[in-house]
């Protein structure tokens, strides 16, 4: 194989957190490392705003339409290491990626369609409970901030 043919994933990601009003989290555990659950996540490609990576992401990974409940760029990043067993699937020296983190809030805790490809269950928990079983730090962090990032949103609707 002619390495130079090869497609890299971009080091650019996105995580979007999936939540209730209730702070029901959705967590999705991936085919390829049983026991590591996650939120959305997914890689940029070439030539897409962020704002559509995370739409694709949502609805290759849930079946989700972001346009159905309203996505919400949190302006948060995140750069990390990217783990050494998957660092194959970027250019040759990139070890760090830059994750833009997003929300959507949907109504309860609906139905996901699976990616079986990606993932093999779903669940959705209370956001202490999801924030303890993330496997990654940014997606527990994101979590974590949800019921504060949700209470500041509601006082600006207030207005106060």
């Amino acid at each position: 194989m002619d390495v130079s043919a090869k497609t890299y994933k971009l080091p650019i990601s996105v995580l979007v957190l999936v939540h209730t009003p209730a702070l029901e989290v959705l967590l999705l555990e991936r085919a390829d490392r049983p026991g590591f659950w996650q939120s959305v996540t997914g890689s940029q490609h070439e030539g897409e705003t962020l704002t559509q990576t995370a739409e694709r992401e949502l609805k290759e990974e849930t079946g989700l339409d972001a346009a159905r409940y309203g996505l919400v760029d949190w302006r948060k990043q995140n750069l990390f290491e990217i783990y050494p067993h998957w660092r194959y699937r970027y250019a040759p020296g990139v070890t760090h990626n830059t994750e833009h983190v997003f929300a959507l809030q949907v109504p309860g805790a609906v139905e996901i369609t699976l990616a079986p490809r990606e993932h093999v269950a779903y669940a959705w928990l209370p956001w202490r409970e999801a924030a303890d079983k993330a496997f990654s730090w940014t997606n527990a962090e994101a979590i974590r901030e949800l019921p504060s990032r949700l209470e500041i949103a509601r006082r600006a609707l207030r207005g106060t």
